[in-house]
C-alpha cells in the first residue's frame, strides 16, 4: 500500500476510534450513571459530568483539527 494512502487511512481509523471512545464515555457516564438529566434540582453529579463533557469535546475537536490540518504527502 502507498505510504500516504496509509497515512490517509490511518487517519480515518484514529478519528472513528478516539470518536467512538469519546462517546462511548461520556454516553456511559450522562446516561447509564443519570448524570446527564435534571430531575428535580441540579446536583453536583450533573455540574461535574457537564463541565467534563464540554471541556473534552474541546480537547477532542482540538486533537482533531490538529491531525486533519497535517499535509499528507501522496506523492512519496
Amino acid at each position: 500500500m502507498e505510504p500516504g494512502v496509509r497515512e490517509y487511512l490511518l487517519r480515518i481509523v484514529n478519528t472513528l476510534s478516539v470518536g467512538l471512545f469519546w462517546l462511548a464515555i461520556n454516553s456511559t457516564a450522562g446516561i447509564m450513571y443519570d448524570h446527564a438529566f435534571f430531575h428535580d434540582t441540579i446536583t453536583m453529579g450533573n455540574i461535574i459530568f457537564y463541565i467534563w463533557f464540554i471541556t473534552s469535546f474541546i480537547f477532542f475537536l482540538r486533537w482533531q483539527i490538529k491531525l486533519w490540518s497535517k499535509p499528507i504527502d501522496f506523492e512519496q
